[in-house]
């Protein structure tokens, strides 16, 4: 099965609201949409997703560019062989490179007659606990989410913090006060300085029997990340510090994180991230599912991704989807109760709509 076209289309989808956080407020997102044509007249769908500088725009010029040229002519179903290709010849520019992985994942599944998760060994669970993410805001806001969430049956939800430590503060008593059973994790963002202010905000966090915390400090400061967990009570939980495989078994060596946020775009592709997932497994850590926030097709990535994994430990954000106003995909995902189902229809369960494509578009 030869690659016979590759494109990425940049586009932009409005969310209900915009979402505050360390890194800043998000009205919308920017993602790119890959189609992977074949001679066997298949097309597979990915997604490329990223909150950063480039986003999608710059993820369909690194695709266009440069790896549709490298790509086409291929035999689609050598993913590994493929993604290491990419790799060789772009360094990082991960979520570019994912968006063409997972359409490649789509392709294979689709060619077989099955779902991604199948490929990746099966299903080792029937259904996914999820987590939601409140934007920061006034006591009464923050409240207000939380209840909406909770009253659509979520068990898991993380607080935004590291801005002010004082709406911190505020916030999270007033969600347990609220909501005394509930199961709340707390994520700066890299919102804190260094390792001594990390330490103490999370002291004055931990009276409200957080889960977790998510990504204290920069990305880069493993050494920063490795004092904070020896001094808190709380599991750490690595964002930006475990992006790729390498950067994964950095985090071991250096004893950074009691958990990993594994992202399908920041890994390069469902390969790479079930990867990490194996040197978590091997360093006897657990890990949950992160989200940038994608569309549905980057959550359908995830969603396979979530279900063959043995070591997920946590709620995951598996739910990208549900942060935007629409989508530019028909989808096979179900969130009931809080919790994700399994996507059934082969490959990644996705049907590209080309009028929302169109009406979405940003070139």
């Amino acid at each position: 099965m030869k690659i016979t076209a590759l494109r990425a289309t940049p586009v932009r989808i409005p969310r209900p609201t915009a979402f505050v956080s360390s890194l800043g407020t998000h009205a919308a997102t920017e993602n790119a949409v890959i189609e992977i044509e074949t001679d066997a007249g298949l097309t597979g769908i990915g997604e490329s997703s990223s909150i950063w500088d480039r986003m999608g725009p710059g993820c369909a010029d690194d695709i266009n560019g440069l790896l549709a040229g490298l790509l086409i002519g291929r035999d689609a179903t050598r993913i590994r062989e493929l993604t290491d290709l990419m790799d060789a010849h772009l360094d990082r520019a991960q979520p570019a490179k994912a968006g063409i992985e997972m359409a490649l994942w789509d392709l294979l599944g689709k060619s077989v007659g099955a779902p991604v998760f199948q490929l990746l060994g099966g299903a080792v669970r029937d259904k996914v606990e999820l987590s939601r993410s409140l934007s920061m805001g006034t006591v009464e806001q923050v409240v207000e989410q939380a209840e909406r969430l909770v009253g659509e049956g979520y068990l898991t939800l993380k607080m935004k913090v590291g801005r002010d430590p004082t709406s911190d503060h505020e916030n999270l008593e007033a969600l347990r006060s609220h909501f005394p059973d509930l199961k709340l994790r707390v994520d700066a963002n890299m919102g804190w300085r260094n390792p001594k202010e990390a330490i103490r905000h999370i002291h004055d966090l931990e009276a409200f029997n957080i889960e977790l915390v998510e990504q204290p400090l920069h990305g880069s400061d493993l050494e920063g990340m490795r004092f904070v967990r020896e001094h808190v009570g709380v599991p750490i939980m690595a964002d930006e510090s475990v992006w790729t495989p390498s950067d994964a078994m950095a985090c071991v060596r250096a004893g950074a994180a009691d958990v990993f946020n594994v992202y399908v775009a920041e890994a390069g592709g469902i390969g790479p991230a079930s990867r990490i997932f194996g040197i978590a497994d091997a360093a006897r850590l657990t890990c949950i599912i992160g989200s940038m926030p994608e569309f549905g097709i980057g959550t359908s990535a995830q969603a396979h991704l979530a279900f063959a994994m043995p070591n997920i430990g946590y709620g995951s954000d598996v739910n990208g989807f549900v942060y935007h106003q629409d989508d530019v995909v028909d989808h096979d995902l179900r969130i009931e109760d809080g919790h994700l189902l399994p996507p059934t229809s082969p490959g990644l369960g996705v049907r590209l709509d080309a009028d929302r494509l169109a009406r979405y578009r940003m070139d």
